[in-house]
């Protein structure tokens, strides 16, 4: 008997170790050299072996959002997959962002880097720092067109809606085009 609970013991923690989670990224950056700080970004995430690049959107310059006097955006959308936890990812993107050469600043405020955890599968999770889904998915084009771009089927948890079907013709429009830059 208690060689099986230490074998299912074992297992169990084998098994905790090996979840990966698909997760949703939006990237953004109007301050420095834009696109480079989208680059670094993907490429410090595909650096760490516990995330995964599966795929990526097309950049997009956009006006900025909420605060219209400051420099245009260049925002894209990557897919990954991760063995952080939910709680353990949101630490990384914040420490990346400070590493990326972030700085605390205004709300919709100008940004060297800016990571919003989009989705992390299909959980739905709040507390004082960060909501997840990400709130406004569904207000914003500069967000909603790449996430299209490359998960026009995933499952919106917290609006119970495919991310095509979200409908963007109320929604103020930020996008100004779509750039020929590449993240990766």
């Amino acid at each position: 008997m208690r060689k099986n609970a230490q074998r299912f013991k074992k297992s169990k923690s084998n098994l905790a170790q090996n979840i990966v989670s698909n997760v949703f990224i939006a990237l953004g950056s109007n301050k420095g050299d834009r696109i480079n700080h989208l680059r670094q970004a993907v490429l410090r995430m595909s650096n760490n072996s516990k995330i995964t690049l599966l795929n990526k959107s097309s950049v997009y310059e956009t006006k900025p959002f909420g605060n219209a006097n400051q420099p245009d955006f260049l925002n894209a959308v990557i897919k990954v997959k991760t063995s952080y936890s939910l709680t353990e990812m949101i630490d990384y993107l914040k420490n990346l962002e400070t590493e990326l050469g972030r700085k605390e600043s205004t709300k919709w405020g100008p940004r060297e880097i800016d990571l919003d955890l989009l989705f992390f599968d299909e959980i739905i999770f709040k507390n004082d720092k960060v909501k997840v889904p990400h709130y406004g998915i569904q207000d914003r084009d500069f967000v909603l067109t790449p996430l299209k771009e490359i998960a026009a089927s995933f499952f919106h948890p917290a609006l119970k809606l495919k991310i095509q079907d979200i409908c963007t013709d109320n929604i103020s429009k930020t996008i100004i085009r779509k750039t020929r830059y590449k993240i990766n």
